[in-house]
C-alpha cells in the first residue's frame, strides 16, 4: 500500500513542506514558501511538487494556524479559505488530515531532541506529566500535551485569544491604548509579530508621541534595534513583549498543572538569542503570588530546532484516527 506522505505547516506568513516516504522515514526536500506568494493552498501544495519533482502522494497532512472545526478552514491571520474534502478531491489524496499548528507543534514534543531545545530556568521536568506550548509568530499559538495512559493526548485550543492581563502600571496604560484601537485585548494582540508593531505604537502614545499605527518600524527592526541597544523604545517593548509571554506561559503551565514543562515553539523567541535568558519572562513565568515557588521548579524549553518540528507532529497525526 502507497504511504507517501506530504507534510505542511501553515502559518500566517509562511507554509513549510516536506515529503515522507512511509510513516517513520526522514522528512525529504524541506521547503518554505510565502503564503503572499500563492493564492491558496491548493496553489502552495501544487507549487511545491512541482519544485521537487514528486508525485501526488497518498496521504497528506497540514497543520494549520487556525481553528479546524469541520470541513471548512478560514485562516485567522491569512486570507486562505478551503474545504478540506474539497483540497483533498482536487489534488486526488486518499487521505487528508488538518489539524491546527500548535496541536501538530505539540504532538512533535516527544521527538525532540537535547540538540533541539534550550531551557530557560526551573528544574527537571516530571515525568508523565502534562506539558503546556506557547509560541509567537504571525499570531499566537497555544497547546499541550495530556497523558492518556501510555500516549499523550494534544489539545487543540485557542489559548492565543485569552484575555491580556495587566499586572503593572505601565502594562495598564499600554492595554488602555490598545483597547481604544482593537476593543478587547487579546494575548495575541500583543504577542505576535504584529504585536511587537502594535506595542511600539502604543508605547509611543503613553509617552506622549504622535504616531499612528502604521508609522511603526516592521517586527524584525523592533527586535533588531532591541538587540544593539541602540533604541530605548524598542528595548521596552522587547521587554513588555517577554514579561507578558512569561505571564501567559506561567497562566498556561497552571491551568494545565504542566509539571512536565512548557515549551516555546513560534518564530519570534528563538531570534532574540540571549536578550530571551535575559529578559523578564522567567520572572514573570514564575511571579504567581503563591504559587511562586511551584512554578519555580516547572523547566521552560525553548525550540531552537532548524526544521519545523510540527511537519513531524503532521507526520505523527496521520498515524491517528480522524476526530482523535
Amino acid at each position: 500500500m502507497d504511504s507517501t506522505r506530504l507534510l505542511a505547516d501553515v502559518g500566517g506568513t509562511n507554509a513549510r513542506f516536506a515529503w515522507q516516504a512511509a510513516a517513520g522515514a526522514p522528512l525529504q526536500d524541506v521547503r518554505t514558501l510565502p503564503c503572499a506568494g500563492h493564492d491558496s493552498l491548493e496553489a502552495a501544495m501544487r507549487a511545491y511538487l512541482a519544485e521537487t519533482a514528486h508525485p501526488v502522494p497518498a496521504l497528506a497532512a497540514v497543520g494549520i494556524a487556525n481553528p479546524v472545526t469541520g470541513d471548512r478552514v478560514q485562516m485567522t491571520n491569512h486570507h486562505w479559505s478551503f474545504s478540506i474534502e474539497a483540497l483533498r478531491q482536487a489534488l486526488g489524496f486518499e487521505r487528508l488530515r488538518v489539524i491546527n499548528d500548535f496541536t501538530a507543534l505539540a504532538l512533535a514534543l516527544p521527538q525532540l531532541s537535547a540538540h533541539e531545545l534550550r531551557q530557560v530556568g526551573g528544574g527537571p521536568a516530571q515525568p508523565g506529566a502534562p506539558i503546556g506550548l506557547v509560541g509567537a509568530g504571525t499570531g499566537l499559538g497555544v497547546s499541550g500535551l495530556l497523558p492518556v495512559g501510555s500516549r499523550w493526548l494534544p489539545l487543540a485550543g485557542e489559548g492565543g485569544h485569552v484575555s491580556l492581563a495587566a499586572e503593572t502600571p505601565l502594562e495598564a496604560e499600554v492595554v488602555a491604548v490598545l483597547r481604544e484601537r482593537y476593543g478587547r485585548v487579546s494575548a495575541e494582540r500583543a504577542l505576535s509579530g504584529p504585536g511587537l508593531r502594535a506595542l511600539h505604537h502604543a508605547l509611543g502614545r503613553v509617552q506622549g508621541q504622535r504616531e499612528t499605527p502604521e508609522d511603526a518600524p516592521e517586527a524584525a527592526a523592533i527586535v533588531e534595534a532591541a538587540q544593539s541597544g541602540g533604541d530605548t523604545r524598542c528595548t521596552q517593548v522587547l521587554d513588555l513583549f517577554c514579561g507578558w509571554l512569561g505571564a501567559v506561559a506561567g497562566d498556561l503551565a497552571l491551568t494545565l498543572g504542566a509539571r512536565g514543562g512548557v515549551f516555546i515553539g513560534g518564530g519570534i523567541v528563538p531570534r532574540l538569542g540571549a536578550a530571551f535568558e535575559r529578559s523578564p519572562f522567567r520572572a514573570r513565568f514564575e511571579a504567581k503570588g503563591r504559587f511562586a515557588s511551584y512554578l519555580r521548579e516547572i523547566p521552560v524549553q525553548l525550540i531552537v530546532s532548524t526544521t519545523s518540528p510540527a511537519l513531524r507532529g503532521a507526520a505523527e497525526a496521520l498515524e491517528m484516527p480522524d476526530g482523535a
